[in-house]
């Protein structure tokens, strides 16, 4: 039925069972009767009465009497039923109608409850009458019942809350309390309210709990003292009742017990938690009860005997798993092993402190003590349970059976322990797995089976050292120390013993005590050769860095190189080591022979800049970090060419790939030495008779340096008498190189940059390298007339040794002749270096050679241009000279390039002024230093005496700065007709400005004028509409082109458009007006063909019509004149030439104007012989003048434009 109740609790459906009991006066409940579920919630008195008389005689009677006695009990919850019977109305004629009986009691008892009286018509019979009084009597009862229970179902609530906050006061028992909301649980439990039910004892549990700690803080309540008792009964759990009715009634009477009380609670939770099919939250349950039993007795200072706890903790754990596994299937329990293991591997824990603690686990048996401790023990279970009886798999008699002999006990206790192992790893906890490995390990090493044990705690010191858990690591180290020491594994046991005396959680004596295990086997006497034990260095020592001095670890042959190691020992005591010594790999390089720029502060592999290398250092306990994997560690990688040394390919070698794909999940011990072994190598750097010091110790090798290559250290190994301790693998890698070097001669300028025309500064460098320059070895320098040679008498000599060290310095002796040059080198031993500068000058040539590409030279080397050419301005011009260099270390001779860039680029440019021509020069200085400069002269080759050129230039110096221009102008004076072309000379001598007294050089430039006469004047003039003073913006103005000839025929006139008739000569010219800046508006034809008489002062004047768009002082439109040349065509339609001329709409290509302002003469057929809108006919060329052919004597006049009204007008806007 569904139940609602109060405080807006949700409805819930319940199952309530009723029982009819015959009214007794006694079964009435009492003042303080907490009994819920033996309570009459309803009372119901029957009658069958159909007789008034009756009626009136007894049965009112009898309902007054039972009426009174339900008021007298405060009881309100009453039903009547009156029962009727057909049969009953046949033999009572005079009996009133059914009602009126109903209708009396009614009115007698249930004036304000007319509810309280209902009517069962003929009960025993099978009609519908009789089914619906039936129904409603039965709808009646549910409804009086359920609402009777609610209501003192509340009522009781009430009182068990009164009850519960009044624990404060003196007097009150936690046990009794307990009954009481127990009996609520049993309440709900009858509902089939599992869940509230459960609450209820979970309360019952927090509040004793609770009072356990306030015990235990020092606040204790009176009625705790009746479970702080002695222990006396330690039989474990009981589940397999339902009701422990036993243990119930030792609540019930205040004489339970912890473990009584503890267990009974546990019972009924575990009950109601398998009605509601959560099994698994049982063994959860279970393992926090079983551990806070054992802190709560501790607290209540409770009396135990020894080994009781553990037995009652074992036998809860089977009893609790037994109980799981019988409502659950096998595949239930495999899949939720997770739930259980737990209850294993405590069981498993007490089972074995009951083994220790009865003498089952020793090599010799239990003692006397032992059994008499036994007895005692197994006393305190008592009989066995008879629900148990007849179980052979019982925990009373597994417990038992395991306590009885050294066999059985090793027999259940391998058997628990390899079920937890194995559950263990079915879910992935390994960790636990492990942990119950070392607590086997420690039973075989008690039961004196130690290969067995080093098993289980190799595998956990495996999982120890991947997780990095030091303490651990530690404590599993020491006990396989003590296994390998039984199984007289001398190796391992050494290895260990070194881990252990270099490892800091160890006390000083314990770390002296290993590393004494150390020294005594190294320094037993044996008569035999026995071969030494290699161990790996990590735990002896750790190398924390190395110096190389020179830092560069780079040295020549026969050079001293040396290396400092800084090995920090770990040992807590100094150690004596017979030898230290490196293992070196030799490797012979391709390109043994190096040149000076990769030998100067080069750095190996592994070195910093000052030559120190860094080791990373290991943990002593060698277990991986649990960081991140390793970063990539990338290095550079070329091969060149042996003969030139180019770059043939370029690529990256990872050094640490080793460390990048191994497996992370492989984890091997470092306990176990068998992969350390030592190189052979016939390169060895080694030291005798170190005494290592605990901490920080630096020991002095000398490379070895003979042969040139590289050598790479490989492997460090400390002797220690017949123990060697080796570092397998030195990482980052460590490398030096010894070289051999043939001499090298280079020549760099001492700027960015060599001037030509100015002295400059070279640097000579000679690498000695294996050669020794003796007494009057020179270098024979050819002299070349374009760039000699300039020498003092105070020119000195650096001498260097191989790392840059200034080692002397010493006057040069230098000898010129009309060809060569030698300079006497001073005496220097090999793999030194000699510097010199020298002064050389390259003449600037009056015509510039063209730039080579690169050479092959006499040596065999390939001459490049040196890298500073690359950094200038491609417009600078350069030379190249070259000098052959013969050296007294070689049979053929070096030639050297130098580059020379010329300072100075002139520019030249032709003027015109109506007849009169200028000459204009632009000398720009292109370099990055200043320059003076006088004497600007321009002459004409040829010295026509009808032509001069009058300078109008100053005469005082010039000083020209960087990167900027000077301009020099000379005016053309003639007497006769102008030649059609000129060839000039510009000359001008200069000097650095820095200089003070300096001789000038000169600098010449030639350059050729064409077509230097003026052929033709343009002059245009712009008027305004008559009658009015100034042209207006939009309105039509008058635009008159003048085109005036200055000259007679000249030769230049003689072309292809040149035409003769009747001795008269004419020329065709096209105009176009243009206006770039669009400033006016040509309107009507803009362009036209003239035809125009080669005479001088003969006029063709044009008029068009032009519309100023803005108002101001408007430049003029641009007015280009172009030759009009005729197309000789194949083609046989002519057209007349006149057409030309009168055609006023002739249309100009815009390609061609553009090609007209470019100055490119090109062919208007090529261009245009596929046209449609010419087809057929011949297209006529354009070709035009030279700029000073045309002056325009209107260019940079201005016509002045007003407004066309005087109010201006302004829009704006507004959003």
């Amino acid at each position: 039925m569904e139940w609602r109740r109060s405080y807006g609790r949700p409805p819930k459906m319940i199952h309530l069972e009723a029982n009819f009991v015959q009214f007794k006066e006694d079964l009435l409940p009492k003042e303080g009767n907490k009994a819920l579920l033996t309570f009459p919630f309803l009372h119901i008195f029957w009658t069958d009465c159909c007789d008034t008389e009756i009626y009136k005689a007894s049965v009112k009677e009898d309902i007054i009497r039972w009426h009174n006695t339900l008021k007298t009990y405060n009881t309100a919850d009453w039903l009547i039923v009156v029962v009727e019977s057909d049969a009953k109305k046949k033999n009572k004629t005079n009996i009133l109608p059914r009602t009126s009986i109903v209708d009396k009691i009614r009115n007698d008892f249930c004036n304000k409850q007319s509810d309280r009286c209902v009517v069962i018509s003929d009960p025993l019979k099978d009609s519908s009458r009789s089914q619906e009084s039936w129904s409603a009597f039965l709808t009646k009862l549910r409804t009086l019942l359920l609402m009777s229970f609610t209501k003192n179902l509340g009522k009781f609530e009430d009182d068990m809350r009164t009850l519960r906050e009044k624990r404060t006061e003196p007097g009150w028992s936690f046990c009794e309390y307990f009954m009481v909301q127990e009996e609520l649980a049993f309440v709900f439990e009858m509902l089939q309210q599992f869940e509230d039910a459960l609450v209820q004892y979970d309360e019952l549990d927090a509040l004793f709990t609770q009072y356990v700690v306030n015990f235990g803080a020092g606040d204790g309540a009176n009625w705790l003292s009746s479970f702080c008792q002695p222990v006396r009964s330690w039989n474990g759990l009981i589940l397999r009742k339902p009701i422990d009715m036993e243990k119930r009634d030792l609540i019930q009477r205040s004489q339970a017990s912890l473990l009584d009380l503890r267990s009974y609670l546990f019972s009924r939770q575990c009950t109601l938690l398998i009605f509601l099919q959560r099994p698994w939250e049982v063994t959860q349950r279970a393992l926090e009860l079983l551990h806070n039993c054992v802190q709560e007795l501790r607290l209540l200072e409770v009396s135990v005997l020894q080994g009781a706890l553990d037995c009652w903790v074992f036998l809860s754990c089977l009893e609790v798993l037994q109980r799981i596994e019988g409502c659950c299937d096998r595949v239930q329990l495999d899949s939720n092993s997770s739930h259980t293991v737990g209850l294993w591997t405590y069981a498993t824990e007490k089972l074995k402190c009951l083994g220790y603690l009865c003498g089952l686990v020793s090599e010799n048996g239990p003692n006397s003590e032992d059994l008499n401790r036994t007895v005692d023990i197994l006393a305190g279970l008592g009989a066995e349970r008879p629900e148990t009886a007849n179980s052979l798999q019982s925990p009373y008699k597994k417990l038992k059976e395991a306590l009885s002999s050294v066999e059985a006990f090793e027999k259940h206790y391998l058997e628990l322990s390899h079920t937890a192992m194995e559950m263990y790893k079915t879910i992935d906890r390994l960790r636990s797995a492990r942990l119950v490995g070392k607590s086997l390990a420690e039973f075989y090493m008690r039961k004196g089976d130690p290969q067995k044990a080093d098993t289980f705690l190799q595998d956990s010191l495996k999982t120890y050292l991947a997780e990095g858990w030091t303490l651990p690591v530690t404590h599993t180290r020491k006990q396989i120390a003590e296994c390998q020491k039984q199984l007289g594994q001398t190796e391992n046991y050494l290895q260990t013993s070194s881990l252990l005396a270099s490892d800091t959680n160890l006390t000083y004596e314990e770390r002296k005590h290993f590393c004494q295990e150390i020294l005594n086997f190294a320094n037993r006497q044996s008569d035999n050769q026995v071969q030494k034990v290699v161990l790996g260095m990590s735990s002896f020592a750790q190398l924390q860095q190395l110096l190389f001095s020179p830092a560069s670890a780079v040295v020549h042959v026969g050079g001293l190189l040396a290396l400092e190691l800084s090995l920090h020992s770990n040992m807590p005591v100094p150690v004596h080591l017979e030898q230290l010594a490196a293992n070196v790999y030799f490797s012979i390089e391709r390109n043994s022979v190096r040149k000076t720029g990769d030998l100067l502060g080069k750095q190996r592999v592994g070195s910093s800049s000052n030559g120190i290398v860094h080791f990373q250092a290991e943990s002593v306990i060698g277990s991986l970090p649990r960081t991140s994997p390793p970063t990539l560690e990338l290095y550079e990688m070329h091969d060149r060419s042996p003969s030139d040394n180019a770059l043939n390919s370029s690529g990256v070698v990872c050094k640490n790939v080793h460390l990048l794909l191994r497996r992370q999940e492989s984890v091997s011990s470092i306990e176990t030495p068998s992969g350390v072994a030592i190189e052979d190598s016939a390169q060895i750097l080694k030291i005798n008779n170190v005494s290592l010091m605990p901490g920080m110790n630096t020991i002095q090798f000398t490379a070895l340096s003979q042969e040139p290559g590289t050598y790479t250290l490989r492997q460090l190994c400390a002797t220690v008498g017949k123990v060697q301790f080796v570092l397998p693998h030195i990482y980052p890698i460590v490398q030096y190189e010894v070289y051999s070097q043939e001499p090298q001669l280079t020549v760099e300028p001492l700027t960015d940059i060599l001037l030509a025309g100015i002295p400059q500064k070279v640097k000579f460098t000679i690498v000695t390298g294996h050669y020794t320059i003796k007494k009057g070895d020179a270098l024979q320098l050819s002299n070349a007339d374009a760039m000699p040679i300039l020498h003092s008498t105070g020119c000195n000599a650096t001498i260097l040794s191989n790392t840059g060290e200034r080692v002397g310095e010493t006057k040069l002796s230098i000898q010129s002749s009309e060809k060569v040059t030698s300079i006497t080198l001073p005496q220097t031993p090999a793999y030194h270096m000699i510097e010199f500068e020298l002064e050389v000058m390259c003449h600037i040539p009056s015509v510039l050679p063209k730039p080579s590409d690169s050479e092959r030279l006499t040596n065999g080397e390939v001459h490049r241009r040196t890298k500073s050419k690359h950094k200038t301005d491609s417009c600078m011009a350069y030379i190249d000279q070259k000098i052959s260099i013969d050296c007294p270390w070689s049979i053929y001779s070096t030639l050297i390039a130098l580059t020379f860039y010329i300072p100075f680029k002139a520019k030249h440019s032709l003027l015109s002024a109506g007849k009169r021509k200028y000459i204009q020069v632009c000398l720009q200085n292109m370099s990055d230093i200043n320059f003076n400069v006088l004497d600007h002269h321009l002459i004409e080759i040829q010295h026509r005496p009808m032509l001069k050129l009058l300078s109008l230039n100053m005469k005082a110096t010039q000083l020209i700065y960087s990167k900027q221009s000077v301009f020099c102008l000379w005016e053309m004076k003639w007497t006769d007709v102008l030649p059609s072309c000129l060839h000039c000379v510009f000359s001008v001598s200069f000097s650095p400005a820095t200089e003070e007294e300096s001789s000038f050089k000169p600098y010449s430039y030639e350059f050729q004028l064409e077509n230097v006469s003026t052929l033709y004047n343009v002059k245009a003039q712009i008027l305004p509409t008559p009658g009015v003073e100034h042209c207006h913006t939009g309105s039509l103005c008058s635009l008159e082109v003048s085109i005036t000839r200055l000259s007679d025929l000249v030769e230049l006139d003689r072309d292809e458009g040149l035409t003769e008739s009747d001795g008269l000569c004419t020329s065709k010219l096209m105009y176009e007006v243009v206006d770039n800046s669009s400033n006016w508006a040509v309107c009507g034809k803009s362009s036209g063909v003239i035809s125009m008489p080669v005479v001088a002062s003969a006029t063709h004047k044009v008029q068009m019509e032009v519309m100023p768009l803005f108002a101001g002082n408007l430049p003029f439109p641009n007015i280009r004149v172009l030759k009009y040349l005729p197309h000789h065509s194949m083609l046989t339609i002519q057209s007349d030439t006149d057409s030309w001329i009168e055609n006023d709409s002739l249309s100009i290509d815009k390609a061609l104007d553009e090609q007209a302002d470019n100055s490119s003469i090109r062919s208007r057929t090529s261009t245009h012989s596929t046209g449609s809108e010419h087809k057929g006919l011949p297209i006529p060329r354009l070709e035009p003048f030279s700029p000073c052919q045309i002056f325009n004597s209107s260019s940079g006049e201005q016509v002045l434009v007003v407004p066309s009204k005087d109010d201006h007008v302004l829009e704006v806007n507004v959003t």
